[in-house]
């Protein structure tokens, strides 16, 4: 008799909700999810704030412990068990029990991947060196806590400019750290246009941050005690009693590659619209697989929470017997950096011109409630439209409380293939606590059709 057994690898976003919607339909199908590290379903993207003092436990991350998925759903969640290989043709998987050192052969049924993305750390001198920090699992959120709570640094630097370096940098500062950013890149944010990612750093050197751009990562010296002393640039040192890099991640897919399983976009697990790989009865979602691309009509690796639980509800739709399809991902996302909120989705115009398309742009500047109000502040709006249609490609969003949200009006027009026209006369609401008459992105939207 065939087994009936649902077998997840990884225990966060994506193998969790996909696990929890096979539940829902299928009660008494056994469930069991492996996972190497030592949580289950937890917030990955609240880690900067419990670094920064402002989420008080890193219990608060967690949305259900194994004990609560054993006991209450009826999943088998295993902790400390790391898959080591898998057999699609004898449909097993091997797990390592990392606590007891057993090995062990696991059939399935159904197997689906949601092995995640590791943090990119570059073979340079001193990237091991302890206080050298990338934030990917909660128990590395924990470890950067307790390394600020036992070591009391003074001297934190970041390497990357992009959420998690941005993110990162508001946390040290909030520990009264003296902290500075690295970039080798010319601005920060690079998935944004350099008109508007040109905003943030003077806001960020204004708050005490020392941002650094153009100036390369070269390798770390280490103290006496063989911890991290300082950062070295192409430009020289900088001390460092803390790092944290955030260079981006990489999706973990040598598992499924090595099981002879195709891979796509940026080295991701290739996948249909039902979450199915290459091979029968095994499926992918999350940050390790990939998503077609609504607006440039390709695949790509966009490694974002909201895209993990959304992969995990159709994987596991569709390995219960139902019939859902994944619709495709824009890129919407979002960030601050102390009150200044940073939001984009779609193409940049960069984006955009690079795969030929011809466009126009609109880049305002207005207020995120009506100019006498008070608390009205600024915030800056850019949309790209397609030239001929006026079809809305991409926007992007940066301002102080209130304006970062108004990014899911402009994604919600771009999935609808609204255009600037339709945005710009769209019945949205309006008083003066919550903005102008013209909301900022109508205006934008409007400068469109000038």
């Amino acid at each position: 008799m065939p087994d009936h057994t649902l077998v997840v690898i990884g225990g966060d976003a994506a193998g969790m909700s996909a696990a929890s919607r096979v539940r829902r339909t299928q009660s008494d199908r056994p469930i069991i999810v492996f996972e190497k590290g030592r949580h289950t379903s937890y917030a990955a993207c609240g880690m900067p704030y419990y670094i920064a003092g402002e989420i008080s436990t890193s219990g608060k991350l967690i949305a259900r412990t194994p004990e609560e998925f054993r006991e209450k759903h009826a999943i088998d969640a295993r902790t400390g068990h790391e898959v080591t290989a898998i057999n699609t043709g004898a449909k097993t998987v091997t797990v390592h029990n990392l606590a007891t050192g057993e090995t062990f052969d696991q059939p399935y049924g159904d197997l689906l991947i949601a092995t995640g993305a590791s943090p990119i750390r570059p073979p340079i001198d001193g990237i091991n060196t302890p206080g050298v920090f990338s934030l990917s699992s909660l128990q590395s959120g924990i470890d950067v806590w307790n390394w600020l709570d036992g070591r009391k640094p003074r001297n934190a630097v970041v390497v990357g400019g992009g959420y998690i370096g941005l993110e990162m940098a508001e946390a040290f500062l909030r520990r009264g750290l003296r902290t500075t950013l690295i970039d080798m890149a010319a601005q920060v944010m690079t998935t944004m246009d350099a008109d508007m990612a040109g905003l943030i750093p003077p806001f960020m050197r204004e708050a005490g941050v020392e941002v650094r751009l153009e100036e390369k990562l070269v390798g770390f010296t280490s103290n006496d005690d063989g911890e991290i002393e300082s950062v070295i640039t192409d430009k020289g040192p900088i001390a460092a009693d803390v790092v944290v890099m955030g260079l981006g991640v990489k999706p973990n897919a040598r598992l499924t590659e090595l099981a002879g399983i195709a891979l796509g976009a940026g080295g991701a697990i290739h996948v249909n619209q039902r979450m199915e790989t290459s091979a029968p009865n095994v499926w992918a979602a999350g940050d390790c697989a990939e998503s077609f691309h609504r607006i440039s009509g390709r695949q790509v690796a966009i490694a974002l929470g909201t895209i993990a639980n959304k992969h995990g509800v159709v994987a596991g739709t569709n390995i219960s017997g139902g019939n859902a399809v994944f619709p495709g991902v824009l890129g919407t996302a979002i960030t601050k950096f102390n009150e200044l909120e940073i939001a984009r989705t779609g193409l940049s115009e960069r984006e955009a011109r690079e795969l030929g398309m011809d466009v126009e742009v609109a880049m305002i500047k207005s207020r995120t409630r009506s100019g006498y109000y008070p608390g009205s502040d600024r915030i800056t709006v850019k949309l790209t439209a397609e030239a001929d249609t006026g079809r809305l490609l991409g926007g992007q969003i940066i301002g102080m409380p209130g304006s970062g949200k108004r990014i899911d009006t402009v994604a919600t027009a771009i999935m609808a293939n609204l255009t600037a026209h339709d945005l710009a006369f769209a019945d949205l609401s309006y008083a003066p606590p919550f903005s102008p008459v013209w909301d900022p992105v109508q205006t934008a939207a409007r400068q469109l059709l000038k």
